[in-house]
């Protein structure tokens, strides 16, 4: 089971095609290290799509039945030097999620930045198994629509300075108050 996202609908939609267009002119996109060749190829498109129609679940499932993913990746060894690892089974959720609610939460942002509304309230979008003290401590927090913005504009693919998305599997997004 997917995010369920509060404000995923028409309005928001159209902005969050907007921030992938704003990332693709800059070429800021998030390249992950995961995909194969044809996988960053055909990443933009199929993330379009899951925007315009879809959802974290349909972009995973696009994902994973193109076969788009590298079957190993580079890793660091605790004690120095690289090894070879498997990439996860997992991979095409916890990319669909972590870049789904990236764009949903910024068009989100540009959404209540038109309409004058401030903040945006964190809230679990998806039961976890095991939820992170630090994710349960942000759920009912609100943050700078305009901060947040700019944050995940600033740090694609990466851990935004405010924490939100908090990391990948946290479940957390941001909702209108």
């Amino acid at each position: 089971m997917g995010f369920q996202f509060q404000n995923l609908d028409d309005r928001t939609r159209p902005l969050m095609v907007d921030e992938l267009e704003y990332d693709l002119a800059r070429n800021t996109l998030y390249p992950s290290p995961r995909l194969n060749e044809r996988g960053l190829a055909a990443y933009p498109d199929l993330l379009r799509a899951a925007i315009r129609d879809g959802n974290d679940v349909s972009l995973a499932n696009d994902l994973r039945s193109g076969h788009l993913f590298k079957a190993t990746e580079r890793k660091k060894k605790p004690r120095g030097g690289y090894t070879e690892a498997r990439v996860p089974v997992t991979a095409p959720e916890t990319l669909a999620e972590g870049e789904f609610n990236r764009f949903y939460a910024r068009g989100l942002c540009r959404r209540a930045i038109e309409d004058g509304i401030p903040e945006l309230v964190v809230y679990r979008a998806k039961e976890v198994e095991n939820p992170r003290p630090e994710s349960m401590a942000m759920i009912g927090t609100r943050v700078n629509a305009e901060a947040l913005l700019t944050d995940l504009r600033v740090n694609p693919g990466i851990e935004p300075a405010l924490h939100l998305p908090p990391g990948p599997n946290s479940g957390l997004s941001v909702r209108l108050p």
